[in-house]
């Protein structure tokens, strides 16, 4: 059987006949929000979103839904954004590759990281870890180097080409010297794997996914990536501490909306991810995500500043996709 209608002045009425605490949501009228991840389920990303997408939906008093939409390194579910409508609605989780290295890497990417986007908070940002398996003769990024001027040198894997952990490991190559082949995987998950059983040699991949391995013996930790050490890896040294000068790569998150979003829409969606993100503080500690609050106007310094840095690390990098 189909409910009765019911009128929004009735609607009204019975929400003002509520105790202030159960009253309805003031605009839970203007439907879900849709929170686009451009990367699988179970990645860094996808977690990030999820604890975010809670306090965000609370702050906006509507329901969030989160929507995997991979491929193309991202590209897929940002290019979904870029083009959607300007209405508050359609969110996405960019990352540094998504709006910066990807600028760089593919030759005709379908959106511009700055100009068909609005940014409106910076998640976070955590440091890579250099891994090597927990029986690895690497016990140090002094026996790395070692290694790697070997004949045969060393192989590195990574979550696919022109991710941030690809151009980390070319990164160290060019400073250690030595031979180090880059080995692609299709998603981070299976790199891991084969740097554990030792058919890869190391690879850069973000404390939440590696911490569990190093706690379980699997894995050991030779360094960080960041200027400062990582809080979810503090005994980790930086290599910039173990003598690599400016060797400052970290991978980084920031919720989008589309660029035509209006100003009064934005300035509401802000507030919320602002609020969103003081929940989510402990929990994105957890998973070794550190936050930098910053202006509207500093994030889009920050965003083009890191399209500058690593496009000049594609660049060196020689990576391209078609």
């Amino acid at each position: 059987m189909n409910a009765p209608a019911i009128s929004r002045r009735a609607l009204l009425a019975a929400a003002a006949a509520l105790p202030a605490g159960l009253a309805l949501p003031a605009r839970a009228q203007e439907g879900t929000v849709r929170l686009i991840v451009p990367f699988g389920a179970g990645t860094t990303t996808d977690i990030v979103s999820r604890v975010v997408a809670e306090g965000l939906g609370r702050a906006l008093q509507q329901a969030i839904m989160v929507e995997n939409r991979a491929g193309a390194g991202g590209s897929t579910g940002s290019d979904l954004v870029a083009k959607a409508a300007p209405d508050g609605r359609t969110l996405v989780m960019g990352t540094v590759g998504t709006h910066a290295i990807n600028a760089s890497l593919f030759r005709k990417l379908p959106y511009d990281p700055l100009k068909d986007f609005a940014p409106l908070a910076l998640v976070g940002f955590t440091p890579t870890l250099l891994v090597v398996a927990a029986d690895s003769p690497a016990k140090s990024l002094r026996d790395l180097a070692a290694l790697a001027a070997r004949p045969e040198g060393l192989t590195f894997a990574s979550a696919g080409n022109g991710t941030s952990g690809h151009l980390a490991g070319e990164m160290l190559a060019q400073r250690l010297g030595g031979r180090m082949v880059h080995v692609p995987y299709k998603e981070g998950g299976m790199a891991l794997t084969s740097v554990m059983g030792r058919q890869v040699d190391f690879m850069f991949y973000h404390p939440a996914a590696v911490n569990p391995q190093i706690r379980a013996g699997k894995l050991r930790a030779l360094g960080a990536s960041g200027a400062r050490r990582s809080a979810a890896a503090a005994d980790v040294p930086t290599l910039m501490e173990q003598g690599l000068a400016d060797f400052d790569l970290v991978a980084w998150f920031m919720l989008y909306a589309p660029a035509a979003t209006p100003p009064a829409l934005l300035e509401r969606l802000r507030r919320a991810s602002a609020s969103a993100l003081s929940d989510a503080s402990a929990k994105l500690q957890e998973q070794g995500v550190e936050q930098r609050p910053l202006r509207p106007d500093e994030l889009v310094a920050f965003n083009k500043a890191e399209l500058d840095k690593w496009g000049e690390l594609v660049k060196r990098a020689g990576a391209q996709v078609d």
